[in-house]
């Protein structure tokens, strides 16, 4: 790609702008470039401005990551306001500057949408869950990680119009209680992979509707839950036999007898089983592992 940039400057040796747009440099050439150097390249020339104008109506994939998260309002605005083909949008932690107002009209044109990225978006409002559900119905994945705007009402919308997901990601989003989750995976039966973490609303009887609803889990945590216990830990192992990961740091109420069901089926955990967490503390104490027959 930069040897191509370099001989569209040189008209001696053939110019990259008379290689057909749509057919060779936008799905072949300029895809491989990152982002930022794409934008970059709109200086050049008006041409090279309409060019990366036609890559950005047709671009699959936008990752504000690959520009800063100090994307100005009013840029963003602009690189998105022709795209109606956006499959994969990722905005995380752009709190800065990102709001409904920004949001809501890429939304609205991109109804081919399976995965979206808002983690740590916070001056979001419930309107855009809910405008993400009536315009994203192929929805598979999302991330509203440290969202705390998300409410039952916005989650419900989104449980009733997007039951494709397999992947959500609602850490720390406190205002949910059990009542929303049910719903969510009563609705959304298909889910692989979901976070409750860091939510102390959040107790047995989501887990084990859950379990009761998603028989494809195969990741789950609920770090810091800490209304969770045992017993929805056992309604786990006995309703989901493809659970590969479980995540209860710090889940005190979670304790090794229901966890062991989980282990001895190889299921990833985050906590170590009592004799290697004593070890663990006791190396840390004397400053060396004991030695110890474990087969005794």
């Amino acid at each position: 790609a930069p040897w191509l940039l370099m001989m569209s400057l040189t008209p001696a040796r053939g110019c990259l702008l008379d290689l057909p747009w749509e057919d060779i440099l936008v799905p072949h050439i300029l895809c491989h470039l990152p982002l930022r150097q794409l934008l970059s390249l709109q200086r050049v020339s008006k041409s090279f401005q309409s060019l990366i104008q036609l890559y950005l109506a047709n671009m699959r994939c936008f990752d504000s990551s690959q520009i800063g998260p100090a994307i100005p309002r009013a840029a963003f605005v602009n690189l998105l306001k022709d795209n109606e083909v956006l499959q994969q949008l990722a905005l995380q932690n752009c709190s800065e500057w990102l709001t409904d107002r920004e949001l809501l009209p890429v939304i609205g044109q991109n109804h081919h949408l399976h995965q979206i990225q808002l983690k740590g978006c916070a001056q979001l409002s419930r309107h855009a869950l809910v405008a993400i559900s009536l315009s994203c119905p192929n929805l598979r994945r999302l991330s509203l990680a440290h969202c705390e705007w998300v409410d039952s009402l916005s989650l419900r919308s989104l449980a009733d119009h997007c039951k494709a997901l397999e992947a959500v990601d609602l850490t720390a989003c406190r205002q949910l209680k059990d009542e929303a989750i049910c719903y969510l995976v009563q609705k959304c039966s298909r889910l692989k992979s979901l976070s409750l973490a860091v939510n102390a609303n959040v107790g047995d009887v989501a887990v084990e509707e859950i379990a009761k609803c998603c028989p494809e889990l195969e990741h789950l945590d609920l770090t810091g839950c800490l209304r969770v216990k045992n017993d929805s830990i056992r309604v786990l192992a006995e309703y989901c036999p493809k659970l590969r990961s479980l995540k209860v740091k710090h889940c005190h109420n979670v304790a090794e007898s229901s966890l062991s069901i989980l282990r001895s089926r190889g299921v990833e955990l985050d906590v170590e089983p009592p004799l290697q967490r004593a070890l663990v503390l006791l190396q840390d104490v004397v400053g060396f592992a004991p030695f110890i027959n474990l087969q005794i």
